[in-house]
């Protein structure tokens, strides 16, 4: 501490008369001091009490009243030791940190919802409606994939040709069958190939490349959903390949974060867990053996015993595969579309594969409806 905190310095002359009379330096007359005293000062008068802190430095007002010994100014005192501070209080403890889903559960949990009732909507009143929906994700999600593609491996794969033969596949396959579907994908790649033919050489193999790539990872695969809706039961096999997906990734989520502490490919997607995959089939099995006994026709309960763990595994796989892409990449999630989600193929990725699948073993066990 400085000198100011312990108090004012007293001013010049307080220490009584000087020999030039009153005038100059003396102590004015008060309650302590009768006019005789000012006057003839005697040796009896009181001296006031000065702080006895060393100077060391300062401004020179400071070093009034203080003593000079030959070097730096003293008081009359020694120094007296610096208060001790308070102690301080120690920081309460921690609270243990809670397991984080890491995403917004709220916010996804109300997309999932929303997106839910859309499709559910659509699919049971106007199967057209349905399509034009399938159609609308088929485009944003090659609208994400290609933008990722280019933005970070500087890859242009032409979204024009794809977005269009995208479109068309989903409704040639909806129309046309099968046929229509295999006759939609290579006119898609065939004109992914002349379109690129129109920008310089450089890079057209890996851009074409990466086109038709494309065109059989995301439209070519949800063409199948549409197979399904072309069955006289075709809501009903669709609303359970939408459900036994669902309800695999609820469980491998639901499972694993409560007790997943094996990993299941760390190198792919550190937070997959062997207890999540356990869920995950055990749930879906379960989901599908309710779904063959009450929306197929003519469906038997250990068939959808097969179909929920084949939907498990291929559910599992397709989000593996997803992964592998954005771990190449180096993004986290192919868009922002869908608060809590990420973008629509975050959405797909397990949804995809799975779709041929579903299709083939309910034709398979109950046929072609």
């Amino acid at each position: 501490m400085n000198d100011s905190s312990w108090g004012a310095p007293p001013r010049t002359g307080y220490w009584g008369p000087s020999d030039q009379g009153p005038g100059q330096g003396a102590t004015p007359p008060g309650p302590a001091y009768d006019a005789q005293d000012a006057l003839f000062p005697s040796e009896t008068q009181p001296m006031p009490i000065v702080p006895d802190v060393p100077v060391t430095g300062g401004d020179q007002d400071d070093d009034r009243g203080a003593t000079r010994m030959g070097g730096p100014l003293f008081r009359d005192e020694p120094p007296q030791e610096p208060m001790p501070s308070a102690p301080q209080p120690q920081p309460a403890p921690a609270a243990p940190q809670k397991k984080s889903a890491g995403r917004d559960l709220g916010a996804a949990i109300g997309v999932g919802v929303g997106l839910g009732a859309v499709i559910i909507a659509s699919l049971f009143i106007v199967k057209a409606v349905f399509i034009g929906v399938i159609a609308v994700a088929v485009v944003v999600g090659l609208w994400e994939l290609t933008s990722r593609l280019e933005e970070r491996k500087g890859i242009k794969a032409p979204l024009v040709p794809l977005a269009v033969g995208g479109a068309a596949m989903v409704v040639a396959g909806y129309v046309r069958g099968t046929e229509g579907a295999w006759v939609a994908m290579a006119l898609t790649a065939l004109a992914v190939l002349v379109w690129r033919m129109t920008e310089p050489p450089e890079g057209y193999l890996k851009d074409v490349t990466a086109g038709v790539f494309a065109a059989f990872y995301v439209p070519f695969l949800a063409t199948f959903v549409a197979l399904m809706l072309t069955a006289d039961d075709g809501p009903q096999r669709v609303l359970t390949f939408l459900l036994l997906t669902v309800v695999s990734d609820t469980g491998a989520y639901a499972i694993g974060w409560r007790f997943g502490k094996h990993k299941l490919a760390p190198r792919i997607s550190p937070g997959k867990t062997r207890e999540g995959l356990v869920g995950a089939v055990t749930f879906a099995m379960a989901a599908g053996a309710l779904c063959l006994h009450f929306l197929i026709d003519d469906g038997v309960w250990w068939q959808g015993l097969v179909i929920g763990f084949a939907v498990a595994a291929s559910a599992t796989l397709g989000d593996l595969g997803e992964s592998m892409i954005k771990r190449d990449l180096g993004i986290k999630d192919m868009g922002t579309l869908l608060p809590g989600h990420g973008g629509i193929m975050d959405r797909l990725d397990s949804l995809l594969p799975t779709a041929p699948v579903v299709w083939l073993l309910l034709v398979a066990f109950v046929g072609f409806g």
